[in-house]
C-alpha cells in the first residue's frame, strides 16, 4: 500500500488519502480487496475511531475505482460495524475491534437467524414470537386502542395543515407532564418532546450530545438494538455488568475515568433483557458516579408503568438536571402506534427539537392524538392492571415451563414481560444461542439468543423469552428435543 508522507495516523480527505494495491487481476474483486484493505487499517489503528473517511467520489479518484464499487465496498464495512454513516457527513472509523481474519469477516454470509432479526421489530414472519418485544393484542386492551384510533381519525380539517407542533400534539404533553408530575417527578409540558417511540428518542439523543469517537456507556447486557445505533453514529459502546443484583458500579468508575464518557444509557425498572430493578441505593450512586465523571444518563423508562410504584427513578431523584427520561407507549398500548417521549431541561430540550425538525420535522399527531384518547380514557388505568396482572400469572408459568427444559433464569426478573433463562453448560462453535436460535427458525420458533443483547461474549448459553409467548407445546418440544443431557 502506498502511503502519503504525513505523520498523523488519519487520512488525508482528499488527494493525500493512501492508494490502495489493488490488483485488478486477483480472484475476488475490486470490493472484496476494498474491504479487506480497510479492514486491516483500521485492525492495526492506523484509521483511529472517529477518523472521518473520504467521500465516496474522493476515494474513487484516488484509487481509479468507480464510485458504485466505493459505494458497495463503505455499505459493506459498515454492515460489518467498523464504519458508520451519518447523513450529510460522511463515513467514519466506529471500531477496531475486528475478526482475527478480515477475510473471514468479508466472507461470513448471514445465518437464518440474522436474516430474520428484522422480524422481532416487525412481526411479519409465521414463526412464534418467542424472542420478540410485543404483547398479543388482546393483552393490550384491543377495544380500548382501536376505539382511540376511531377518535383521532376524526382530526379537525384545520390541523390537516401544516406539520404539528415541533414538540408534538399539546395534548398529550400536558397530560403527560401533569402524570408524571403527580407519580414521580415535577416537570412542565415544554420539558416533554414527543418522539416516534424510545428509538427515535435514542437516536435524536445520540444526535445532539455525541460526535464519531465519544463513548457511550450501556448495560450488558442490554438493549440490542441501542447498541447497533450507537455504533452506527459512530461512538463507542462500552459495556456495564448487569445481572441479579444490578449494575457493577465499581466497574462503572474505572470505565468512567478511562474512557471519559459523553452518556450513559439505563433501564432502572424491569430492564430488558433481565426483567431486574436497580435499588435505591445503586441509582443514588449512580447519580454521585455521572456528578463525579460530568456524563449524562438516559432513562430508558419504557417499562415504568409494568413496574412497582415507589421503585427507583433516576428522573426523580435528579430533577432533570443530568438525567434525560424517555418513555414510551409500546408496552401498554400497541407498538404500532410509534409514540415515544423525552423529557429533559429546557434549554437540552430545545436542542432536541431543533435536531428533531432537522432530521425528519414533526412527528405525527394521528398517532399521538391515538395515544392521548387511549390513556386519558377512563379504563386505561384498569387495563394496565389487567396486563401486569397476566404478565405476572405468564411469567410464573413461563418459569415453571422453562424448568422442565433444565433451564434456569439468568435472573430473577421483578415484573414485566421478559423472563431469560438457559443451561449452565459453557456454550462452545458447535453448542451456542445462534445455531440453537437458527434451529428454532426451521421448527417455526423466533428466538432472541443472549449474542443479541450482549458486548461480551458470553460464556453460557441463553435467551430472552416473552412470557406471552412461552407457555406453548411447540416451544416445549422444541427445548425438551435440544436440552442438553
Amino acid at each position: 500500500m502506498k502511503h502519503s508522507d504525513s505523520t498523523d495516523d488519519a487520512p488525508e480527505q482528499a488527494s493525500g488519502w493512501p492508494v490502495l494495491d489493488i490488483d485488478r487481476q486477483k480472484k475476488g474483486g475490486l470490493v472484496e480487496q476494498i474491504v479487506i484493505a480497510i479492514s486491516v487499517m483500521v485492525g492495526s489503528r492506523a484509521l483511529r475511531i472517529g477518523t472521518r473517511m473520504p467521500s465516496v467520489r474522493q476515494f474513487a479518484r484516488c484509487n481509479g475505482v468507480s464510485t458504485f464499487t466505493v459505494v458497495e465496498s463503505y455499505d459493506r464495512l459498515v454492515n460489518l460495524g467498523l464504519l458508520s454513516s451519518r447523513r450529510g457527513s460522511g463515513y467514519f472509523v466506529a471500531r477496531h475491534d475486528i475478526a482475527a481474519s478480515p477475510q473471514a469477516a468479508v466472507h461470513a454470509s448471514p445465518t437464518a437467524i440474522d436474516a430474520l432479526t428484522p422480524d422481532l421489530y416487525s412481526g411479519v414472519s409465521d414463526a412464534l414470537p418467542v424472542g420478540a418485544g410485543w404483547l398479543p393484542p388482546e393483552m393490550y386492551g384491543e377495544a380500548t386502542v382501536l376505539d382511540a384510533v376511531r377518535q383521532a381519525m376524526r382530526i379537525p380539517a384545520s390541523r390537516l395543515r401544516g406539520y404539528g407542533h415541533p414538540l408534538g400534539f399539546p395534548s398529550l404533553r400536558q397530560h403527560l407532564a401533569a402524570s408524571l408530575s403527580e407519580e414521580l417527578f415535577q416537570v412542565e409540558p415544554d420539558q416533554v418532546l414527543l418522539t416516534h417511540g424510545a428509538t427515535h428518542a435514542f437516536d435524536l439523543i445520540l444526535r445532539s450530545l455525541t460526535k464519531p469517537g465519544d463513548t457511550v456507556l450501556v448495560e450488558d447486557p442490554g438493549y440490542s438494538n441501542l447498541q447497533s445505533l450507537i455504533r452506527h453514529h459512530g461512538c463507542i459502546p462500552v459495556g456495564i455488568a448487569r445481572g441479579e443484583t444490578g449494575l457493577d458500579l465499581d466497574a462503572l468508575a474505572s470505565e468512567a475515568a478511562r474512557t471519559q464518557p459523553k452518556l450513559m444509557f439505563v433501564n432502572t425498572v424491569l430492564q430488558n433483557p433481565l426483567g431486574t430493578s436497580l435499588s435505591q441505593a445503586q441509582t443514588h450512586r449512580l447519580l454521585a458516579l455521572a456528578e463525579q465523571f460530568d456524563f449524562w444518563l438516559v432513562e430508558d423508562d419504557i417499562y415504568r408503568e409494568l413496574a412497582a410504584r415507589g421503585d427507583a427513578s433516576l428522573a426523580a431523584m435528579d430533577g432533570l438536571r443530568r438525567v434525560i427520561r424517555v418513555g414510551s407507549f409500546s408496552k401498554t398500548l400497541s407498538p404500532v402506534l410509534r409514540v415515544g417521549s423525552i423529557c429533559a431541561s429546557p434549554s437540552l430540550v430545545a436542542e432536541l427539537v431543533r435536531v428533531k425538525m432537522l432530521a425528519g420535522l414533526t412527528t405525527s399527531e394521528i398517532n399521538e392524538r391515538a395515544v392521548y384518547h387511549a390513556i386519558s380514557a377512563r379504563p386505561y388505568k384498569r387495563m394496565v392492571e389487567r396486563l401486569v396482572a397476566q404478565l405476572d400469572a405468564a411469567r410464573e408459568r413461563s418459569i415453571d415451563c422453562l424448568a422442565q427444559a433444565g433451564m434456569a433464569p439468568v435472573a430473577r426478573p421483578r415484573g414485566g414481560m421478559f423472563v431469560s433463562a438457559g443451561w449452565p453448560d459453557v456454550q462452545t462453535p458447535e453448542w451456542n444461542g445462534k445455531i440453537i436460535a437458527d434451529m428454532a427458525l426451521k421448527a417455526g420458533i423466533l428466538l432472541s439468543p443472549n449474542e443479541f443483547f450482549m458486548l461480551r461474549t458470553p460464556e453460557t448459553v441463553w435467551f430472552r423469552f416473552n412470557v406471552a409467548y412461552t407457555d406453548t407445546p411447540v416451544l416445549q418440544a422444541f427445548l425438551q428435543s435440544i436440552r442438553p443431557r
